[in-house]
């Protein structure tokens, strides 16, 4: 959406994008109001705009999404939503795509009673100066969400702005929405998930100390602590690429699985300085331990260092077996041997 407004504000549905029945190839979209849940690969910064004056003083129009923080349905039920794309993958993923602001528009009482009149002149116009603005066309807005999309290219043609409709899209059959990527990630489909997605769905988080069970059975995994709002996908077992920044977090440690060159982006077709190192992760409860909250950990493959404190982005390749309670620690051990040479023809084959 173009605008004149500095970056600081964001917007509500379910993102529809593209997906080229087989390809994932969504469509070009700049900033736009939506709640962004699943953050869609390949988006190109290019219709929606505010406008502002930079550093030299000139006005200038400026990409950027709109979206709501926390999310409408949150605010409204009072209970917490878990998210695709986190506020900071939200971020990283946007600035890649070449969106220059994210705007988050707290939702309180004060925005939830706005007219959608009301919404246009007070928040899109007075406040954001939108220049340019692109919606789905199931966008709803205003209070009880009577604002329909066409009544949002009706209302903002009265000051000039421009509404463009995004149509919805599908992939093969399915509608790509957030919801149907939710109903996927539990069913451990990867391949439908990544497919609606246009990305790999990733989990980032920060490397903490664990019981170091792994260590002791010759596993050594990294506990990756994910932000508590972070949707999480089936429980069970999975091959993983992890990123790593170059030139940035040192894992000097090379080896057959730590790909030093033509580095791969999380979005494709965008160039990425993150490196990746294959590995083997266990999301779950881990039953044969006693476990009794979920944990997100990963082996990766022949590498050895330390990680902690680091934040690891693991981008799921494929669901290899559900969670399952061992009778015991060797025959656990003996599981994961298996699970990580799966995973290695598994990743050699998806280069």
């Amino acid at each position: 959406m173009p605008s004149n407004a500095g970056p600081d504000q964001n917007l509500e549905s379910e993102d529809p994008a593209t997906c080229d029945n087989d390809s994932a190839a969504p469509p070009s979209r700049a900033g736009s109001s939506h709640n962004f849940e699943g953050l869609i690969g390949q988006t190109r910064a290019e219709g929606n705009s505010l406008s502002g004056i930079d550093s030299h003083g000139v006005d200038r129009l400026y990409s950027t999404v709109v979206t709501f923080d926390p999310h409408p349905q949150e605010f409204f039920t009072g209970q917490p939503k878990k998210l695709l794309t986190p506020l900071a993958e939200k971020v990283e993923l946007l600035e890649a795509m070449g969106v220059e602001q994210l705007v988050l528009l707290p939702f309180d009482r004060e925005l939830a009673t706005l007219t959608a009149i009301e919404f246009v002149e007070e928040i899109l116009v007075r406040q954001l100066k939108a220049c340019r603005i692109s919606v789905g066309v199931d966008f709803r807005f205003g209070r009880g969400r009577a604002g329909t999309a066409v009544d949002l290219q009706s209302i903002a043609s009265g000051y000039g702005v421009d509404v463009a409709l995004v149509p919805l899209h599908n992939c093969g059959t399915v509608r790509i929405s957030s919801s149907a990527i939710r109903l996927c990630l539990a069913e451990g489909d990867l391949t439908r998930v990544n497919q609606l997605l246009g990305r790999p769905y990733s989990l980032v988080g920060t490397v903490v100390g664990g019981q170091r069970l792994g260590r002791t059975i010759g596993f050594p995994t990294a506990n990756i602590e994910l932000p508590p709002e972070k949707f999480l996908p089936r429980f069970g077992v999975y091959a993983v690429r992890v990123s790593v920044k170059h030139g940035g977090e040192k894992m000097k440690d090379q080896s057959s699985s730590y790909q030093r060159e033509n580095p791969k982006s999380l979005i494709p077709g965008i160039a990425s300085n993150l490196f990746f190192v294959n590995g083997v992760m266990n999301v779950g409860c881990r039953p044969t331990v006693d476990g009794l909250q979920p944990t997100v950990e990963v082996h990766l493959l022949d590498w050895s260092g330390d990680l902690y404190g680091k934040t690891l982005s693991a981008s799921l390749v494929e669901f290899l077996r559900p969670e399952q309670k061992f009778a015991s620690v060797d025959a656990l051990k003996t599981q994961i041997q298996a699970d990580c040479d799966v995973a290695r023809s598994v990743l050699a084959a998806k280069v």
